[in-house]
């Protein structure tokens, strides 16, 4: 039942992108340094990640512009050790959108089923040039395949667990999800995912520089304030570096 259910955040350190990256066409321009975090969600019917992070090496290498910040303990190994979890423990990997700072940490989850959008595989698999960086660590990738045991595409909104919904948010990228997760103790809790950075995002209906369908980004922010509202739910966003304080982090959880 959903009454057992906990949502850990798992930090998993910071990027920097311009202020005209977060906020397109708006800014202002200079550095914003941004959390980065994966989602836990312990559940009856499994252990369940969402999103896993960027892998430092990787961004050193192909994106050192970002200046990644990223301890031991903010690696997804770490953060699972901080919460009494090994990569092994967990069943189920989900990512919102395979770029680099989403997908950095599914090459540990070896055990784990992986879930993904069947448009967001193909716009993987064959970006725009334009999103090459994004689609830039393919570490968890075999060519053509996702190496975990098991792999399923899944489309529309879909309900993976009682009371854990994929929602299609796309336009950052093609196949792109957000995550609304049920509670019995409070409010539902919704991911936005890169459908929108920060609450500065939403209340300015600006959306980042980096998707590949403005018009579709836009719709689906809106989409999220509908959401939000049907489900009387908690917005829960991906970058954003004046609400993420507020959140409470693992070994703290959500229940």
């Amino acid at each position: 039942e959903m009454n057992d259910t906990k949502v850990y955040i798992l930090d998993g350190g910071s990027l920097v992108i311009d202020g005209f990256h977060v906020f397109w066409n708006r800014g202002p321009a200079g550095d914003v340094r941004f959390p980065c975090y994966s989602v836990l969600i312990d559940h009856p019917e499994g252990k369940f990640i969402f999103d896993t992070g960027f892998d430092k090496e990787h961004v050193e290498k192909v994106l050192p512009f970002e200046k990644p910040l990223q301890t031991d303990a903010q690696t997804l190994p770490g953060s699972l050790h901080a919460v009494g979890l090994t990569p092994g423990d967990i069943t189920h990997v989900i990512n919102s959108h395979y770029h680099f700072d989403h997908c950095g940490g599914n090459k540990h989850l070896h055990n784990a089923t992986t879930i993904c959008h069947k448009a967001e595989l193909e716009g993987y698999h064959k970006p725009q040039p334009f999103e090459h960086l994004g689609y830039s660590d393919k570490s968890f990738d075999l060519a053509t395949d996702i190496y975990t045991p098991r792999y399923e595409t899944v489309e529309g909104d879909v309900e993976i667990a009682k009371g854990v919904h994929l929602m299609e948010t796309p336009g950052h990228t093609k196949g792109h999800y957000s995550l609304l997760v049920e509670l019995k103790g409070r409010r539902p809790m919704l991911f936005t995912a890169d459908a929108c950075y920060s609450k500065k995002n939403m209340d300015m209906n600006c959306i980042s520089s980096f998707h590949l369908d403005l018009v579709a980004s836009l719709e689906s922010m809106s989409r999220l304030t509908s959401l939000a509202q049907e489900h009387e739910a908690e917005m829960f966003f991906s970058h954003d570096p004046d609400s993420y304080g507020s959140y409470l982090q693992a070994p703290g959880y959500y229940s």
